[in-house]
């Protein structure tokens, strides 16, 4: 079924609310309309010179002159027939007479100035977020699989305000911004949308929607608008990833596939299955990483190392740690390894100890 209002939505970007205790909001209100005050009554007494008071036969303007003549023109009040003559009723005007009235006036109009502000501000807000974009990661699809990538990004060290997420579904929303980020609404497949989420200049994307139709739609849209960003999508189906791949998405994992293994591997062996879903999870127990080749490594054979290490990576090319061509490791290399998700004292982790590191630029 098709939300009736999803072609006013789509495309919309829309970024998570900052919430904030309603007693700082009222404060920072008071505080700013009291600067206003105090500012104006400044103003008027540095130039009293320029006023004349026809209740004072000299027709001198003294201070509490200019806080009268300041809040009852703040107040729109402007002067009646009647107006107070001794600096007992004028202080009373200014102090008790004068806050009551605005008060009423919000009251009356805060709504309508409230709803003002915040699309003014939401603007604002969404054009300082396209200026800061770039080098970023789109998410397409905010469901099971989506969320779970996120979480693993940020984990890692990924900066929640520099993941944008593209869905159109209304649950999606709301999702993302309690989890803290940006959301454009709408269609993946549609070139539009694509841009808004700032496609073009992304460092990754994530394409996880339910469909693997919806998905090689959206990867051939995002290769189009940017041909060197690097795609990871995930399919329902096996038989879907080569067509994914040729689409040109750079990793493909098929979700399907994936589970039915897991599930397999805990019937047969219930240890290994735990094992293997400790593997996937992050930050307890077991991780698998990548990291750089130390300089101390250099010409060393893989088994050596301190850390598990199951794959090499040299020339783009990723080889496991028994195949011949990586015997000895080589400047460049890239290492892929199991170790524990923590640094502890009888395992820490190379690399973050300001060693030497083994690159290609050394």
């Amino acid at each position: 079924m098709v939300d009736a209002s999803a072609p006013s939505r789509a495309g919309r970007v829309s970024l998570p609310e900052r919430t904030r205790s309603p007693w700082w909001e009222l404060t920072r209100r008071l505080l700013l309309a009291l600067s206003i005050l105090v500012g104006t009554v400044a103003l008027v007494w540095f130039d009293r010179d320029g006023y004349v008071d026809n209740s004072d036969p000299a027709n001198r303007v003294s201070l509490i002159d200019a806080l009268y003549y300041t809040t009852v023109t703040l107040s729109t009040t402007g002067y009646g027939d009647i107006a107070p003559a001794s600096d007992t009723a004028r202080l009373v005007n200014a102090f008790v007479i004068t806050p009551a009235r605005i008060a009423f006036l919000v009251l009356l109009i805060g709504t309508t100035l409230e709803v003002l502000a915040s699309q003014g501000r939401e603007q604002f807000r969404i054009s300082r977020w396209r200026k800061s974009m770039g080098h970023h990661v789109v998410v397409i699809g905010y469901g099971t699989k989506g969320r779970s990538a996120v979480e693993t990004l940020v984990s890692s060290g990924q900066d929640r305000e520099s993941v944008v997420v593209v869905d159109p579904g209304a649950t999606a929303l709301a999702e993302a911004h309690a989890d803290g980020l940006a959301v454009v609404t709408g269609d993946a497949t549609r070139r539009d949308v694509l841009r808004r989420a700032g496609v073009a200049d992304a460092d990754q994307v994530i394409i996880t929607t339910n469909r693997d139709d919806s998905n090689v739609l959206a990867i051939l849209t995002v290769r189009q608008l940017n041909p060197d960003v690097y795609i990871v999508s995930s399919a329902r189906e096996h038989e879907n990833a080569p067509l994914m791949k040729q689409s040109g998405a750079n990793s493909v994992i098929t979700s399907s596939d994936a589970v039915g293994r897991l599930l397999g591997v805990s019937s047969i062996s219930p240890t290994l299955g735990s094992v293997m879903e400790d593997l996937l999870s992050y930050g307890e127990g077991l991780e698998v990483a990548e990291r750089d080749l130390l300089v101390s490594e250099v010409g060393k054979q893989p088994q050596s190392l301190p850390d598990q290490v199951i794959a090499v990576v040299r020339d783009e090319k990723v080889y496991r740690y028994f195949d011949p061509v990586v015997t000895q490791l080589a400047r460049g290399d890239r290492l892929v390894v199991v170790r524990p998700a923590r640094e502890l004292p009888w395992a820490p982790r190379p690399g973050t100890h300001d060693e030497e590191l083994a690159s290609d630029d050394d």
